[in-house]
């Protein structure tokens, strides 16, 4: 059980790992926000994509289909090893599962066969999904089931867990049969290996997380502040490119904030009333103000 690692410090442990990581433009704002809760997290679950080719499947995982909006995971993780951020948050990757294989990762005990679909995991592991055909003839390359090794490894390592805590889709409900090609115990065993031993064969710690200012809340700006954090913003707004001041920024938090502010949530694709320049939760993250004190 653990609250979810953010962008930075997830993005800092799978590198760490030795994962080559692709960043998606607006992956770290991209998720199912209001479709239920995210976190706290206790696991992985691995998934097979079935498709061909990495821009392809990378598109899929981002949109969606019809009948299942974007984003299906966190991550793309391709045949030659690079692994494609695609979602922060909540995703439409696991589904409903059963309760008792939810139980057995979060104690770290082996799994029982799914019986019945009665839990949400979207709201409680990281999902990546893995380019492969799933007809059991696609092959594996190493280099790819390697980053599945490191991936795992990075975010149990972050989140002090073990091995046990990274399942299979067919381990989590009886309706799939993903992953298909290799064995679940096995990848286990490997990242028992690679948990053994420090990050990419050294002891050095994961760099720390960069200090950002915590989001003040929606009531605190419209009590138009007076305050550090205002021109640490605006200056952020503006190294952006989403200026409206003519002269500042300032500590007084002004129509040319809100004007600034409503600029940026446009260029992170907000629309309507979504882009009506008080700050959100999620663009301000995204935004990454530098902490005052």
């Amino acid at each position: 059980m653990a609250t979810p690692l953010s962008a930075d410090v997830l993005v800092a442990a799978l590198k760490h790992e030795g994962v080559t990581v692709v960043e998606h433009l607006g992956w770290r704002t991209h998720n199912r926000a209001g479709h239920g809760p995210w976190g706290p997290v206790h696991g992985v679950v691995i998934h097979h994509t079935v498709t061909s080719g990495t821009d392809g499947s990378v598109a899929l995982c981002w949109n969606g289909r019809s009948d299942l909006p974007g984003p299906l995971c966190h991550g793309v993780i391709a045949k030659d090893g690079s692994v494609h951020l695609v979602g922060n948050g909540r995703t439409n990757h696991a589904g409903l599962g059963d309760g008792q294989v939810l139980a057995a990762v979060v104690a770290e005990r082996p799994l029982p066969a799914p019986r019945v679909n009665d839990t949400d995991g979207n709201r409680s592991f990281y999902g990546f999904e893995c380019v492969n055909m799933g007809d059991g003839k696609d092959p594996w390359p190493e280099a790819q089931l390697d980053a599945i090794e490191r991936v795992s490894a990075a975010i149990c390592r972050a989140h002090g867990w073990h091995a046990p805590s990274v399942i299979g889709h067919k381990e989590w409900t009886d309706l799939k049969d993903d992953p298909r090609g290799f064995s679940m115990d096995t990848l286990r065993s490997r990242i028992a290996t690679r948990l053994g031993h420090a990050a990419a064969g050294t002891a050095t710690p994961p760099p720390p997380a960069p200090a950002y200012q915590p989001y003040p809340g929606a009531e605190w700006f419209r009590k138009q502040p007076d305050s550090p954090i205002v021109t640490a913003m605006g200056r952020r707004l503006v190294a952006e490119g989403c200026s409206a001041y003519r002269v500042g920024p300032g500590p007084q938090w002004s129509q040319a904030d809100r004007d600034s502010y409503a600029a940026w949530q446009r260029k992170l694709g907000y629309r309507g009333a979504d882009a009506d320049g008080w700050p959100g939760a999620s663009s301000w993250a995204a935004l990454k103000v530098p902490r005052t004190a």
